[in-house]
């Protein structure tokens, strides 16, 4: 139970509105440097744009030709501190490059653009790029479409398959730095007197209860909630009538979709970065746990922020230029597996293309709209949500008008943070084997790095829990307990599409749904009228924004039979 008379009393240093893993990451650095902070989400952490990218950590090679070299080159020194920081979450990814006459940049640009990205890279423990002539590239990668083929170029990058992860092993270390984290909680309201904001209105979306976040007359507050960034700001309040904060507004986000289908005929092993035979927009074609995943489109949204569907246009164009690139893919609807769709919460701009809106982030001091301690985050990506968070600390310290320390974050590991060569490793595959298999065992590392004794512990006090969540896949029941009593889980969603990715593997996670609420009413105490609310709660979450409309069309099946 949360103690919300105990936060009411306290006066808070930092609070931080907004969830995400930029939110995560300045709750943590805040914490770590001693701030008393407060992190505040209205949905689950990391339920909006952390989990709707295409899940790379990449210096952004595409911005090279915008001259964006110093978010490049930001994006490139983060991407190799998380190589060393979250091992475990975060991995080399080999990208390959087809270019194409007519439809691609040129073979020369392509190398310049490479050999530029191997110097703002020179710390790098990744392998430089190779070019790849024609017959070479044709030799190596024989499934792809060779209509004015040129050659190819790879290189290395990284991937966050475990995105969501990344985002709560930056809560968890913030919550274990002395940082209050709350999840389902609402801003209603921001109270203002005179130039500052003084405290905050909030509601527990779980019970309805209400209650204020106070701080004090150094109190610094940013709003780190991405595309909601202009929401909150209009939640402003004086003498108790609606105040918004600024009348600009600030956030021109760009909707992003994906498709997650199996491995197909002519599925490199490589991630491919290609440009669309219809109209030259580039997207990946990524291997995600087993399956590929396929995105993203960019298209301007300004539609509701809480409801985001992949749409049937945008899904048949996915499929077909892969199929373009892919010959023998043969991709149809009946191969989606699973969509997802988001929103970037790009810097509102009027006429651009939403290719060529830039990707760097700005802090909105928001001192010349009458709130001097508040700061607003437009854009960032999550290569660099680190950086983000440094420099969010860094302008809090500043707004309280004190020297900031210097921020642990740059060495400082995750807490999962492990290898697959580690000890820990193979006695804990020695310790487990004879009741959990030992690819569930290796899987739970992949995720859960260092956390997976933890998971596993749970083990030995409940044998049971060992058992499979479906046959499919390697998860077993004891993730479920983990999720709700360590990991900040209050809904279905969360365990089974952000806790663990069971939703986009398996039929959208609707034949789980038995076992998984069977484990949550004997071990964690969930009610059956509860489990019945989450049911019909998650299955309309999953009609709502990932199910394609054209599977729900027609006589408007039910979601079992999509499930079939």
């Amino acid at each position: 139970m949360r103690d919300y008379q105990t936060i009411e009393r306290q006066p808070y240093d930092l609070i931080v509105i907004g969830g995400g893993i930029n939110g995560a990451g300045v709750a943590r650095d805040a914490a770590l440097r001693g701030l008393k902070t407060i992190l505040i989400e209205k949905n689950d952490f990391a339920s909006g744009t952390s989990s709707w990218s295409t899940r790379l950590v990449h210096g952004g090679l595409r911005y090279l030709e915008y001259f964006e070299f110093a978010l490049v080159r930001e994006s490139l020194h983060e991407r190799e501190l998380l190589l060393r920081t979250a091992p475990h979450l975060v991995r080399p990814l080999m990208l390959t490059v087809p270019v194409y006459g007519k439809r691609s940049r040129p073979y020369w640009k392509i190398w310049a653009g490479m050999i530029l990205y191997d110097i703002f890279s020179f710390d790098k423990s990744l392998l430089p790029h190779r070019m790849l002539p024609k017959a070479k590239f044709r030799q190596h990668f024989r499934s792809l479409d060779p209509e004015n083929l040129n050659g190819g170029a790879q290189y290395y990058d990284a991937q966050a398959a475990y995105a969501e992860r990344l985002c709560l092993e930056n809560i968890i270390d913030a919550d274990r730095a002395g940082a209050t984290v709350l999840n389902y909680v609402e801003v209603t309201a921001l109270h203002r007197e005179g130039d500052r904001i003084t405290h905050l209105s909030c509601e527990d979306k779980l019970t309805g209860e209400t209650f204020e976040v106070c701080g004090h007359e150094k109190t610094a507050i940013v709003n780190t909630s991405g595309p909601w960034v202009d929401a909150v700001c209009q939640r402003g309040t004086e003498n108790g009538e609606i105040q918004p904060i600024g009348d600009r507004r600030k956030i021109g986000g760009t909707k992003g979709s994906h498709i997650i289908v199996d491995r197909f005929p002519g599925a490199p092993d490589s991630a491919l970065y290609v440009e669309a035979k219809t109209d030259g927009r580039p997207f990946f074609i990524v291997p995600w746990l087993g399956q590929v995943l396929i995105g993203t489109t960019d298209i301007p949204y300004d539609g509701n922020l809480d409801r985001i569907k992949a749409n049937n246009e945008e899904i048949d164009y996915l499929l077909t230029e892969t199929n373009n690139i892919i010959p023998s893919a043969q991709l149809t609807r009946e191969s989606v597996k699973f969509t997802y769709s988001g929103v970037r919460p790009l810097p509102y701009t009027d006429g651009k293309s939403a290719g060529s809106i830039t990707r760097k982030h700005i802090l909105v001091d928001h001192g010349k709209e009458g709130a001097k301690n508040l700061i607003s985050l437009v854009g960032g990506k999550l290569t660099t949500f680190r950086h983000v968070a440094q420099e969010m600390v860094d302008a809090a310290f500043a707004k309280m008008g004190k020297s900031a320390p210097p921020c642990p974050t740059l060495t400082r590991p995750l807490p999962g943070a492990g290898l697959p060569s580690d000890e820990v490793v193979a006695e804990t595959v020695k310790i487990y084997r004879d009741r959990v298999p030992v690819q569930t065992i290796y899987h739970l590392f992949d995720a859960y790095g260092a956390h997976t004794p933890e998971v596993l512990a749970r083990v030995d006090e409940h044998p049971e829990l060992a058992g499979q969540i479906t046959p499919e896949l390697p998860d077993i029941k004891a993730q479920v307990v983990h999720a709700v009593e360590a990991e900040y889980a209050h809904h279905l969603i969360d365990i089974l599409r952000r806790r663990t990715t069971i939703s986009m593997h398996c039929c959208y996670g609707l034949q789980t749904l038995p076992t998984v609420t069977a484990v949550l009413r004997q071990y964690c105490g969930w009610s059956q009228e509860r489990c019945d609310r989450q049911v019909a709660e998650y299955r309309a979450y999953m009609e709502d924004n990932c199910i394609p409309d054209y599977a729900l069309s027609g006589s408007r099946r039910s979601i079992e039979a999509v499930s079939a």
